[in-house]
């Protein structure tokens, strides 16, 4: 019997063994996929390089995973929030140039920043570690971000805002979420508005994020198990049983389960108390898909664009991965439209838009790429979803362990995947050895 099984090698696993075999510790980690890395992933492209399919950026405030980068010997640099030239929106009637929401008057932009203000003011009520203690949590779990706009008056185009904002996210819009989840995730984060790029975005990893997942597997070695697909996990008196498709069995004297919450609600799971299985059943992602466009250089920098932009069209967004690669996000309300056309019109379609945004250089790409992973079979989603109500439904067993069950990954912390996932990873490494721990 080994001392722990970890399911699943997205960040937030590899991150847990990694941990754990540094501390001694007997480990395995059992991913489905035939790679690791989970929802970040490199991709080498002819004539391009190594993309970034999945995860890319993060922030400041993402300390759990800026220490771990170092601890890799990686390198952290500026993202495209530091690319020179102006911000470009595509709106269903035309096409806008500049940082300073040139599509809305003066007057709707003076709204705009009096509602921030006031949500921000709200944010400061919120204990981000525990939301749920807050006096009027319920109240504000069930009232939806969109409901709470209007409740303070917004004008049409700060609605309009809030709903370009998720669809560039690839979020669920404005009336699909939980007003406390975000008040939440703001609290976390902090900074200017309700999503300040710098805050979040402003850092990646100089070889690519894909970097941090690889050099972590390639230390555990052999300890990594790749298409070993769990579908049962059960915790007995004398340890945890994890069996695999394949019907094998893997026994532990504990478990950390590192599964993105789709996945994971296809998994039998026995010796759990009722309430930890109703809230792990009740997390939930947002379906989104990601497009990555290369091209031979940063063409639209010579029109004093940066290559961040907000769309109301098939794709939410754009931004440059760096040098002359785009990434593109497809939201949960475009994804079905995405998934229904054939893959030229998918294409067709893109192109079209890069070329309203960027001009005719835009059609003309080196490669493209897509990820579809709201029905990827091992992800189910994108970032987490907290739809109102939700923050309620899964309550304050949320991100914590029922020995010897320990979970880990994207879903259990608030705010950034890779950082939820790495921080998560690591808490869920402590706690295991802890336990391990003679009194």
């Amino acid at each position: 019997m080994i001392d722990v099984a970890v399911l699943g090698a997205g960040l937030g696993g590899l991150t847990a063994a990694r941990d754990l075999a540094g501390a001694g510790a007997d480990v395995v980690v059992l991913e489905a996929r035939e790679r690791a890395g989970g929802r970040v992933e490199g991709v080498v492209l002819p004539d391009v390089g190594t993309v970034q399919a999945g995860g890319e950026v993060i922030g400041p405030a993402h300390e759990a995973y800026l220490e771990l980068v170092q601890e890799l010997g990686l390198a952290i640099e500026r993202s495209y929030v530091s690319d020179p030239g102006e911000m470009t929106w595509g709106l269903a009637d035309g096409v806008y140039v500049g940082d300073d929401l040139p599509w809305m008057s003066d007057a709707e932009r003076a709204d705009l920043a009096r509602v921030h203000r006031e949500f921000a003011k709200l944010a400061a009520t919120v204990d981000p570690e525990d939301p749920w203690s807050h006096p009027d949590a319920r109240l504000l779990d069930e009232t939806s971000l969109g409901a709470w706009l209007r409740a303070q008056g917004a004008l049409p185009a700060a609605l309009r805002r809030h709903d370009l904002s998720s669809l560039s996210l690839s979020c669920d819009a404005p009336d699909r979420t939980s007003l406390l989840g975000e008040l939440r995730k703001h609290a976390a984060v902090g900074g200017e508005g309700f999503y300040d790029l710098d805050r979040w975005e402003g850092l990646r990893v100089g070889e690519g994020s894909a970097a941090v997942a690889l050099r972590i597997a390639s230390g555990l070695g052999p300890r990594l198990r790749l298409g070993a697909v769990v579908r049962r996990i059960a915790i007995q008196p004398q340890g945890v049983r994890v069996t695999l498709e394949s019907g094998e069995t893997v026994s532990a004297e504990a478990v950390i389960c590192a599964l993105p919450a789709g996945p994971l609600r296809e998994v039998e799971i026995r010796g759990l108390s009722e309430a930890r299985l109703r809230s792990l059943r009740a997390q939930r992602h947002a379906l989104a898909a990601k497009v990555v466009v290369a091209y031979g250089s940063a063409f639209w920098q010579e029109r004093g664009q940066s290559g961040l932009a907000e769309t109301e069209w098939l794709f939410g967004s754009t931004w440059p991965q760096n040098g002359s690669v785009l990434s593109l996000l497809v939201p949960p309300e475009r994804l079905a439209a995405f998934l229904a056309a054939p893959a030229g019109v998918r294409s067709e379609v893109i192109l079209d838009g890069l070329s309203a945004l960027y001009g005719e250089l835009a059609r003309t790409p080196v490669a493209m790429l897509e990820r579809a992973w709201g029905v990827d079979p091992f992800t189910q989603g994108y970032v987490t979803s907290w739809a109102p109500g939700d923050v309620t439904r899964v309550g304050r067993l949320h991100g914590t362990h029922e020995p010897p069950f320990y979970v880990a990954g994207s879903d259990h912390w608030v705010a950034g995947y890779m950082e939820g996932a790495v921080r998560t990873g690591r808490g869920a490494a402590r706690a295991a050895l802890g336990a391990a721990s003679p009194a």
